[in-house]
């Protein structure tokens, strides 16, 4: 069967397309997928560089989620059967024509939803729906400001918000992307510059948070961008406020003056969505059926800007990796 493969550490140039023996009948506990799609994360243009927090043996096929059809199971497997159609949270391995992955990680996809569509779920919804509910305790009726509102899970934080009460303002780099972002529910957007900023740059980007937020300022603080956007935003928080820290997108780990978190009496949230899975396997699968419950419901979807082949896989993370992709990019497996 075909794959997508990291052998060596780097960029997306270093991964390779090659046949690799088929999985063999899934152990206890496991079930077979034949894959039909694969969301493509930020942690994936990490992983293949050695930048991320996990760091899977190599060779190794990128990508986290999935979606497909279940075609073995092995003993003691009961949430699934063969036919099911599900989408899958493994970390890492998706880009394969088939894999064998953990039953506990595999929740069945409804009928009417597309393949793409559940690939590109999970991940994104998963870790904003646990920043916001878990870790932010975002209620009706407060503001929220997402940075990086137009990539997947800033839309995702974006739709939930609006799902959830709060006021949203989307912050993204081209005017474009805010419109996106309002397009998916937003309230208001702002439209920021691309850093670096030098401390003239910062102060005229916290002014521009600070307007946005308005006199009380922002609730709780989306932050998948990090580097020196940071800062400035969390110049915008209001009085007791949540700064959640999802990732770093532009690259670099911010450094915060702590005065600030004091003078604010801000709470400075880590939101670590894998290890939390990981922890709370009853929770994670909870979480789920509420997130395909509002998928239902039609209050979030996700947004797929861009499919690529299986033997572009490569392409597709780079695209990521550019900074330039809107919502979600998928490859797809006929």
């Amino acid at each position: 069967m075909k794959a997508v493969l990291s052998k060596v550490t780097g960029g997306p140039e270093t991964l390779v397309y090659e046949d690799i023996p088929a999985p063999e009948a899934p152990k206890a506990g496991f079930a077979t997928i034949d894959v039909k799609a694969v969301g493509i994360n930020f942690p994936d243009v990490l992983m293949i560089e050695d930048k991320y927090q996990a760091k899977p043996p190599r060779p190794f096929a990128p990508g986290g989620e999935l979606s497909g059809v279940i075609t073995a199971i092995g003993e003691g497997v009961t949430n699934v059967k063969i036919g099911d159609r599900v989408l899958a949270q493994i970390g890492s391995g998706g880009m394969v024509e088939q894999v064998s992955a953990p039953a506990g990680r595999l929740t069945k996809i409804p009928d009417a939803m597309p393949y793409d569509i559940a690939a590109a779920f999970i991940l994104t919804y998963g870790t904003s729906y646990h920043a916001l509910k878990d870790r932010g305790h975002i209620k009706a009726g407060e503001t929220l400001l997402v940075l990086g509102a137009a990539g997947g899970v800033g839309l995702s934080a974006v739709e939930l918000g609006k799902a959830m009460g709060a006021r949203v303002v989307a912050a993204c780099s081209t005017q474009e992307k805010v419109d996106l972002a309002i397009k998916h529910g937003a309230d208001a957007g702002v439209v920021y510059g691309r850093g670096p900023f030098d401390k003239d740059g910062q102060k005229a980007l916290g002014a521009l948070f600070k307007e946005a937020g308005g006199a009380e300022g922002f609730d709780v603080i989306y932050d998948a961008v990090g580097g020196d956007y940071a800062e400035p935003a969390l110049r915008s928080i209001a009085w007791e406020g949540r700064y959640l820290v999802i990732g770093f997108a532009a690259g670099d780990i911010p450094r915060i003056p702590l005065n600030l978190a004091l003078l604010k009496g801000c709470d400075i949230v880590g939101v670590f969505w894998g290890n939390w899975t990981a922890r709370n396997p009853g929770l994670f699968q909870q979480s789920i059926e509420e997130l395909l419950e509002l998928y239902a419901k039609g209050k979030i979807k996700p947004y797929v800007s861009e499919s690529f082949p299986l033997a572009k896989g490569a392409d597709a993370i780079a695209h990521l990796g550019s900074r330039k992709a809107m919502g979600k990019v998928v490859v797809t497996i006929d």
